[in-house]
C-alpha cells in the first residue's frame, strides 16, 4: 500500500493483443517452415520478445522475418482492445495523484499504433520502450530507467504484468509485482507475486 507509481506492461495486461500477435505468427511459421501450427502451439511464444521468438524458431533471416511479422500484426483486422475496466483505473489513479507509466516490450512504432492512437498514453508520465535500452525484461534495466525518469525509488512503485519475464524484471528491480491473471497464458515461474489481480479494478484496492 502507499505506492507513488503504478507501472504497467502492455500486451496481455492493458491491451488484449493475443489474437493479433498469434494468428500472424502462425502465418509466419507456415511461410518459413511449411508447417501448420495450431493456436495452442504458438501460445507458448505469447510472452516472448519478438526477436526471441525468431531465435526459438530458428528462421534463416530473423530481422526481416520479424519485420514481416510486425507488418502482419499491424494489418490484423481485429487489432488490439483495451481490457474492460482500465479507463476507470487510469482515471481514478490520476485523481488520487498516483503516477502511471508503462514498460512494455513494444517498439516506438508499435507503441504509437497500439497505445498512443487510443489515447492511453495521455495517462502515462513515462514510457520505456524496447528502443530505449539494449537490456530487456527480465533484466531490470527498463524498470529502473522508468523509476529514475519518474523521480522515485523502485520500492515506491508496483509493476503490473501477465508474464514470467514481467515478474522476474520486477523482482530484479526491487519492485513489488502485481500478477494480471486476465491476460496471462501461463503462471509458470510466477511464484509468490505480491498481488494477484483477477480484474483491472482490483488494482485500485492495492495502491
Amino acid at each position: 500500500m502507499g505506492y507513488r507509481a503504478v507501472i504497467y506492461d502492455i500486451d496481455g495486461t492493458v491491451l488484449n493483443t493475443l489474437n493479433m500477435n498469434m494468428y500472424p505468427l502462425m502465418l509466419i511459421i507456415k511461410e518459413e517452415t511449411g508447417e501448420d501450427w495450431t493456436f495452442e502451439q504458438v501460445l507458448r511464444f505469447a510472452a516472448y520478445p519478438g526477436m526471441k521468438v525468431m531465435e526459438e524458431l530458428g528462421v534463416a533471416d530473423p530481422g526481416s522475418t520479424y519485420a514481416r511479422w510486425v507488418r502482419y500484426v499491424n494489418e490484423y483486422e481485429e487489432g488490439a482492445t483495451l481490457y474492460d475496466g482500465f479507463t476507470e483505473v487510469f482515471e481514478q489513479l490520476r485523481e488520487r495523484g498516483i503516477v502511471q507509466a508503462v514498460v512494455p516490450a513494444k517498439t516506438q512504432a508499435q507503441y504509437e499504433l497500439d497505445v498512443v492512437s487510443r489515447g492511453i498514453d495521455d495517462y502515462m508520465a513515462a514510457a520505456i520502450l524496447a528502443d530505449d535500452t539494449d537490456q530487456h525484461k527480465p533484466d531490470p534495466t527498463p524498470l529502473l530507467m522508468c523509476a529514475e525518469r519518474l523521480g522515485i525509488e523502485p520500492v515506491e512503485a508496483i509493476y503490473i504484468g501477465d508474464a514470467r519475464s514481467d515478474y522476474e524484471a520486477a523482482r530484479n528491480a526491487g519492485m513489488a509485482f502485481g500478477y494480471a491473471t486476465w491476460g496471462s497464458v501461463s503462471a509458470e515461474g510466477i511464484d509468490g507475486p505480491d498481488y494477484v489481480f483477477d480484474a483491472p479494478g482490483d488494482i485500485l484496492a492495492a495502491v
